[in-house]
């Protein structure tokens, strides 16, 4: 199984394996360094010695395209930065089951609401609820009751004050 990294971190692994048997370390010190099994340094060591340095090359990653385009993804991303209510939701609220079918109207893609909760964590973007405030309140009327009245009730009594 592949290790994790881009392809440049790969690659880079790969050369140094390469550089350090070139100076005379062990198979076996170098995947202990690289902490990887030591056939994948013999692998790499035989690679290079029939291929050379382009041998030594990542390959390509095969997996299942994605659903969505670059572009797509930067539209949906760029959704959940407006509100709901921009959408024809009727609260300030995006729920993944909102998204899917947000997704599903304007691109005909599919995603079923659990992936695309972990699909959207994977891009930065964690899940928060509106804060709730009463219509009513005044932020300065708020903010004189914590000046005033809150350190005077916040005060505890003294020994001298209890009975």
């Amino acid at each position: 199984m592949r290790r994790g990294g881009s392809r440049i971190e790969l690659e880079q692994r790969h050369g140094i394996a390469i550089r350090a048997l070139l100076r005379g370390y062990t198979v076996e010190e170098v995947a202990d360094f690289l902490g990887v099994a030591p056939r994948s340094v013999w692998r790499w060591q035989r690679v290079f010695r029939k291929q050379g340095t382009r041998g030594l090359a990542a390959a390509p990653v095969s997996g299942r395209p994605t659903k969505l385009t670059h572009t797509q993804e930067k539209i949906v991303l760029r959704w959940l930065g407006e509100s709901p209510i921009e959408h024809g939701f009727a609260n300030q609220l995006w729920t993944a089951e909102r998204l899917a079918g947000l997704v599903q109207r304007e691109f005909g893609v599919q995603f079923h609401p659990h992936y695309l909760s972990t699909w959207v964590r994977q891009r930065g973007i964690t899940p928060q609820k509106p804060q709730r405030r009463a219509r009513e309140a005044d932020p300065k009327v708020i903010a004189a009751w914590l000046a005033e009245d809150w350190p005077r009730i916040k005060k505890k009594p003294t020994v001298e004050a209890l009975p």
